[in-house]
């Protein structure tokens, strides 16, 4: 007579009686060591009669089905397998979650779904998210090397800066595939250094007074950019800050001086800092906008603020100036000139200051 086997597993099904005469269904786990439990809401009742016994054998194979489960997942953790609910989702429709997730993160819910669009480019019909590896990932990296823009009335290449970026965000979200138990390893980690894209440092430039002098007394056509711009010379502000700001943050106190106070997106640090005159001065005109409404409603975004901007530079004759140069981080020339102020740091961005209660350039 053959010896029949005792398989240990490493979850039983037990049961708790309650005051109320019915017994509570638990998991009874035994991990490395390790006990939990884990009460499943299921309960045996008192049997008075076939129904009652048909309703508890039922409730007893939803708590083994469960429990089974519960095995299969350990099971394909231990050894490397996951078969879960989003084995047959595709990278892009994964991704997509991930960005409509992101409601508090604007920059990257929309540096996704640019990745998104190129990921739909490079391949149309798409990969299942467990069956993206390093052959799919190079073979991408080499996509955004060649690929052209959209949109664009000259024909031009990603910067390599762009590529960068584009990689990073994607290498978050095949990471966050990981820590959900998605899949059990991100492929990226397996691609050599010197097959990425490199981000060039690149040599920033700073508005001197003569150039903001320029731009301040060039109209434009574009008003709302214009005053945009000159308003983040003059307090220190990012682009993502400044189409961000509403009234409601811009207070005024007994004596007329304004105070801005925001968190700001990039670095999530809340900031307050005065506004001096020229500041106000660039701000547009409120009317009758209620608080919550934004100051500088229907701005364009910072890429499409780069293309506009080189006319009005061009107009000014600040040759070689760009808008990225300032990107809203008041990178003006430090100003000595003083106003009975101590130099204080008026922007989120370290290192960039401007004098209190001056008028960044006299006669602007």
């Amino acid at each position: 007579m053959k010896k029949q086997l005792n398989l240990k597993e490493p979850i039983k099904v037990r049961t708790k009686k309650l005051v109320n005469g019915c017994q509570s269904i638990y998991l009874d786990i035994y991990m490395n060591g390790r006990r939990q439990y884990e009460f499943l809401k299921l309960y045996i009742i008192p049997e008075h009669n076939q129904a009652d016994k048909k309703r508890n054998v039922e409730t007893l194979n939803l708590a083994n089905a469960i429990k089974a489960q519960k095995i299969l997942e350990i099971y394909n953790q231990t050894y490397g397998f996951n078969h879960n609910r989003l084995s047959n989702m595709k990278l892009t429709g994964y991704m997509k979650l991930i960005a409509e997730q992101s409601v508090n993160n604007r920059v990257r819910k929309s540096a996704i779904h640019a990745v998104v669009c190129h990921l739909e480019r490079y391949t149309p019909n798409g990969i299942l998210l467990r069956k993206v590896d390093k052959t799919y990932l190079l073979g991408f990296i080499d996509y955004l090397k060649k690929t052209k823009q959209e949109h664009c009335k000259k024909e031009k290449t990603l910067h390599v800066n762009t590529q960068f970026y584009y990689l990073k965000t994607l290498r978050y979200c095949l990471n966050r595939a990981v820590s959900e138990d998605y899949i059990t390893v991100n492929p990226m980690n397996k691609i050599k250094n010197e097959d990425k894209p490199k981000r060039n440092r690149t040599e920033r430039d700073y508005l001197t007074i003569k150039e903001l002098t320029r731009l301040v007394h060039t109209p434009f056509y574009n008003t709302l950019l214009r005053k945009a711009f000159l308003f983040s010379c003059f307090c220190g502000l990012r682009h993502c800050d400044i189409i961000a700001l509403r009234w409601e943050d811009i207070r005024y106190d007994e004596n007329g001086n304004a105070l801005l106070s925001i968190i700001q997106k990039k670095t999530k640090e809340a900031i307050s800092l005065p506004l001096c005159s020229e500041a106000i001065k660039h701000l547009p005109d409120r009317g009758n906008a209620p608080e919550t409404e934004k100051v500088f409603a229907g701005l364009v975004s910072l890429g499409r603020s780069n293309v506009i901007l080189h006319k009005w530079v061009e107009q000014a004759g600040n040759p070689g100036v760009e808008s990225h140069e300032v990107q809203g981080k008041g990178r003006c020339q430090k100003y000595r000139q003083r106003a009975g102020g101590a130099l204080r740091c008026a922007s989120g961005k370290r290192g960039v200051c401007v004098w209190p209660g001056y008028s960044v350039a006299k006669g602007i």
